[in-house]
Formats: structure tokens, sequence, C-alpha cells
């Protein structure tokens, strides 16, 4: 019996130096789509990709076209090496949703990147002028988090597999909900890393800015189910494509809810294209057993394109 196959898109904080750097010396399409991008955004990103430094390839208006990049690639190339395969649905992390968008045909490859390019550079632009932080809150359900927002005033930013949730608001009041997470039977609670306050209402400037350039994009319906962040469920029409990308720079990204949800079209093997196989590890707390496979090199593409092959 078929598969029917999910794919899922890497997020911010998937990124690492030189990915797709070994796909693009060996394989001429990947080569050439790293080129049409430099030539787009009109600057070597493949060359910060690749190369970095760190700190340059972290940044969000960096690291959110590098992985929009990263992921198709490795979508062609999975295309070129097992052939046309049917895809009954995908989803993508915070930003992977553009690449999931893209690998649908609801618009083409450059519209994409652009907006991805813009998206970064307006969510930069929103840490610079706000004092934001973002923290996981690890063996705790949804209500407590939400109560604990609540008393804190910060925004549940991800719900990203069972016991597993992040919140996200001024640095402050994180840091507050940080000290007050095991009053309410969160058992660890953990800062991130992270340039500014992501999924929540301090990034409300650049929500309302990209609504600017999403009004200037021709939307197609998708050939395959996309699942909005924000909703976990299917968008179809131009205007919830519209609404749900936009709303999800400041809203809760659902992904517990899209994973469940591509688990009930009865999608039983699942591709994450990006590196660190953080959604194939999200996914295994939310479905234990399910079968999930992650690309991100030459050696992975292989091994998934001869699973398709095999049929299995």
């Amino acid at each position: 019996m078929s598969k029917k196959i999910a794919l899922l898109f890497a997020g911010q904080g998937a990124q690492t130096i030189g990915m797709g750097r070994d796909l693009a010396e060996q394989f001429p399409a990947a080569a050439d789509l790293f080129r049409q991008a430099d030539e787009i955004l009109g600057r070597p990103l493949s060359e910060i990709t690749w190369n970095g430094p760190i700190e340059e390839l972290t940044k969000t208006s960096n690291c959110q076209p590098a992985l929009f990049i990263h992921g198709l690639t490795c979508l062609r190339l999975l295309r070129e090496m097992a052939g046309e395969f049917a895809v009954e649905g995908a989803a993508g992390l915070s930003l992977g949703e553009m690449t999931a968008h893209v690998a649908a045909g609801t618009f083409d490859f450059a519209t994409g990147l652009r907006l991805v390019q813009k998206r970064g550079e307006l969510m930069d632009g929103a840490c610079k002028t706000t004092s934001g932080a973002m923290a996981a809150m690890i063996g705790a359900d949804e209500a407590a988090v939400r109560a604990l927002a609540i008393h804190a005033d910060v925004d549940v930013a991800n719900i990203n597999a069972p016991g597993q949730i992040v919140i996200s608001g001024e640095k402050a009041n994180v840091q507050f909900a940080v000290g007050l997470a095991r009053e309410h039977g969160i058992r660890r609670a953990t800062l991130l890393n992270v340039a500014g306050a992501y999924h929540s209402r301090l990034m409300v400037s650049a929500a309302a800015r990209l609504e600017e350039a999403l009004r200037e994009v021709t939307f197609h319906t998708p050939h395959f189910a996309v699942l909005s962040n924000v909703t976990g469920q299917r968008v179809e029409t131009a205007e919830e494509i519209r609404r749900t990308l936009q709303d999800q720079v400041t809203g809760t990204v659902r992904w517990t809810d899209c994973m469940e949800g591509l688990l009930a079209m009865g999608c039983d093997f699942f591709i994450e294209l990006g590196p660190g196989g953080v959604l194939a590890g999200l996914l295994q707390r939310t479905r234990k057993g399910v079968a999930v496979v992650s690309v991100s090199d030459a050696v992975s593409l292989q091994a998934c394109a001869e699973k398709l092959r095999a049929g299995s």
C-alpha cells in the first residue's frame, strides 16, 4: 500500500553554517537554485550560508531566507532522485510555512524568497525597537502555561509538542515568568538564546508591514494541503492564506495541532526538509513510532530517495 506523504519545513533556529554546500557541489540543480537566490536578493547569501560567520547567519534577515532556500533545494533534489511523488500535505514551522506554500505552488520561488526576506528584515527591525525574550516551558500542559502567561503578561509563542511550549514577550516579564514556572506546576523553564520576542505582541509592527507586502502577492490554490501555524487547519483561499501568514508573526504557532492535522489526514510518512532533525523529534513526541526521515545533505537525501523509490 502506498504511503501518504507529508512534508515538514524547518524554522528559525535550525540553521547551521555550511547547510546546502555539499548539495550545490554535487548537484547542478542545487547550485542553480542558490545562484538564482543570490541574484533575486541582490547579495551573496550563499556565501554567508556556507561560510558564516555564525553571527551573520543567525541574523533573522539572513537565516530565514537561507532556511527557505535550503528546504526547497532539498525538495527539488528529492524529486529529481526519487521521481515525482504525491504529497498529501505540508506544514512549516514559522518561516517554514512560506516554504511549504512555495512547495505547494501557492506562489513561486522568487515571490516566496522576497517575502521571507521582507519578513526577516521586519522582524529584525521589531527586535531592535523592543526589549523582548523567549523561554521554553518543559513538562507542562497548555492550560498551566496559559495561566502563567496571563500572570506574567506574556504571550504563548509556540505549542511545539506535548510538554514543550514557548512563551514570548517583554524581557523582564519573561524572566519573571521563568521564576514563577514551578509555582504553576511547570517542571523546567529555560530562557532561549534569541534576538527578540517572536510570535508575540512585540512583533505587531512587523505584522502590519508584512500585510502590505502580502497584498501585492497573487496567491494560487495550493496543489496539496498546507496547514496554517495559527489555526492548525488547512488554508486554501487567497484571503485565508494572506491573513494567516500575517497573523502568524504575532500569533501562537500551533505546531502540535498541525502534526495532529496531518496525521488525521492519514499521513504516515513524514519528510523533514532542513537541518537538525528538530521537527522529526517534535513529531515523535506527538505520535511515537510514526515514520519520519530528515533530509539536509547528500547522504540523507540519498537515503530518503531510496525509501521513496522502494515505496517504504
